[in-house]
């Protein structure tokens, strides 16, 4: 199964908030098992593509001079469950961002409708530290998160 649950940036501006969709599809490992012959989404799935939202604004903030790492899910409350077909917005904010670490709110909308809503916290580790302990690949920003950030950086998307 894959672990990246964002299919593009459609906006994202420099330490302030960031918007990505996520195209949700029947081909997904996930429906397989949950559940058989009625579909959904798991909702910490939409958490986790919150998060990488998040995350990636929190980094391009920092120009990805540390790796950032989930900490916290401070608040986070779903009152729908996302379908095959649907289309999901995750908008996120910075609502804090220091050396330590930092805070994002955040929505995932579908059909243009909130169906979820989280706060959630990053640490910060140094390139020293984060070293000591991971190594030397930066194993949150990778490639592909690149190539999906570069996208929405020279498409010049509009926000929806």
């Amino acid at each position: 199964m894959r672990w990246i649950w964002i299919d593009r940036f459609l906006s994202l501006e420099k330490g302030k908030s960031a918007v990505a969709v996520k195209y949700v599809s029947l081909a997904e490992d996930f429906f397989a098992a949950h559940f058989p012959g009625c579909p959904v989404m798991p909702a910490p799935l939409m958490l986790e593509g919150l998060a990488q939202t998040g995350g990636i604004l929190v980094g391009d903030a920092t120009d990805f001079t540390e790796k950032v790492v989930l900490a916290k899910i401070s608040r986070a409350a779903f009152t729908a469950e996302a379908l095959p077909g649907q289309e999901l917005i995750y908008r996120v904010e910075l609502v804090s961002l220091r050396s330590e670490g930092s805070v994002v709110s955040g929505t995932v909308s579908a059909d243009g409708v909130q169906i979820g809503s989280a706060e959630i916290q990053f640490a910060h580790l140094d390139n020293t530290r984060a070293g000591q302990l991971f190594g030397n690949h930066n194993f949150v920003f990778d490639g592909e998160l690149k190539r999906i950030l570069g996208l929405a950086r020279t498409d010049g998307a509009a926000k929806p």
